[in-house]
């Protein structure tokens, strides 16, 4: 098997293997695939404890380094999951907050270990990609939110193309 070409290391402070396996367990086209262990003691820990751990989420290749409490994560960089529905948009938001993760605003939330998620709903980003009035009125209603509304969009959207 060809490793990636491009992976993402996401840096932990000594959690990779518990947030790979969070991940792995809430989306889809996502697994664990090897965890390695530190051939020596380095500075956040020590030889034969996980140094990094190879998993994908939805598809997407990523390595988690545990490098110690060094490096936080930040909004600079998120996953943004497009989903086709209210059910699971609540399905990953519900997944990510409710597993000591926080709410953000606009359909972004926090993972327990800090890293930045974007649940976003197809029907917002199709107004958003349709411009003008339409977009204006999901971009307004998305505004107000925290987690996404998909009702609350398509309702913003059918009263910019109503002229209401």
């Amino acid at each position: 098997m060809t490793a990636a070409k491009n992976t993402l290391c996401l840096w932990y402070d000594k959690e990779a293997e518990e947030a790979a396996r969070f991940y792995a367990a809430v989306f889809p086209d996502s697994e664990v695939k090897a965890i390695h262990t530190a051939p020596g003691d380095y500075p956040a820990g020590k030889a034969g404890g996980v140094l990094t751990v190879d998993f994908t989420v939805c598809g997407i290749p990523c390595m988690g380094l545990n490098g110690g409490d060094y490096a936080k994560h930040s909004e600079a960089f998120s996953f943004q999951i497009a989903t086709d529905n209210q059910e699971e948009t609540d399905r990953y938001w519900n997944a990510i907050v409710g597993n000591g993760g926080s709410e953000s605003e606009c359909g972004w939330c926090k993972d327990k270990w800090g890293l930045s998620w974007q649940i976003t709903p197809r029907a917002l980003t199709d107004a958003m990609a349709e411009g003008g009035a339409t977009a204006q009125a999901a971009f307004g209603a998305m505004m107000t939110m925290k987690k996404i509304d998909v009702a609350m969009i398509e309702a913003a959207v059918a009263a910019a193309k109503s002229g209401a």
